[in-house]
């Protein structure tokens, strides 16, 4: 027997696409997942539906959105996975998730509506400006793209800069203290 390994990347890309597919049969899941705070119809945040903050990125404005936010998550998270292993890049994912969430929730107003992974994938680029220092090496091309990312946002409107801001400073924290509690 053949056994195979699945990268966490991959299995998180998998099921976020799969999530993605599933919408678009039933259009109404997106709003029973999407980061909602609003007290509207008893749904949201405010009324206790805490799920929200970790299955918004289960959630895409549309196919190059769901492109762009699986195509980053590749391309950072493999080389993220090799380097930290899988328990402790999902463990910098998730928190990156939810300090994202929880940043997005807090800075908005009440009846904002969020959707999608780039909170989490913000916090993998905080975790390659950690471990960039930690070897020495420059993290310049890494703020140029966060930059880039947070000035298009701008540009374009319709992006939740608060949800990249804090997963960026989710994923820097949680891979300084990884970092410093084990060898990274």
């Amino acid at each position: 027997m053949f056994t195979t390994k699945r990268s966490a990347t991959i299995s998180l890309i998998t099921v976020i696409c799969g999530a993605y597919l599933v919408q678009q049969f039933d259009p109404t899941l997106q709003n029973k997942l999407s980061l909602f705070n609003g007290p509207y119809n008893g749904e949201g945040i405010a009324a206790g539906q805490w799920w929200r903050f970790f299955t918004v990125a289960l959630t895409h404005g549309g196919l190059m959105h769901l492109g762009f936010n699986m195509l980053a998550l590749h391309a950072l998270g493999t080389p993220l996975e090799a380097i930290l292993g899988k328990g402790r890049f999902l463990a910098i994912f998730l928190i990156s998730l939810l300090s994202g969430s929880i940043a997005s929730i807090y800075f908005s107003t009440v009846d904002y509506n969020s959707v999608g992974a780039s909170g989490a994938v913000f916090g993998l680029f905080g975790a390659f400006i950690v471990l960039n220092k930690r070897i020495g090496e420059s993290a310049r091309e890494i703020y140029v793209i966060i930059g880039l990312n947070f000035a298009l946002g701008f540009l374009l409107g319709g992006v939740d800069w608060r949800a990249h801001l804090g997963g960026l400073i989710g994923g820097y924290v949680a891979t300084l203290v990884m970092s410093r509690i084990t060898r990274l």
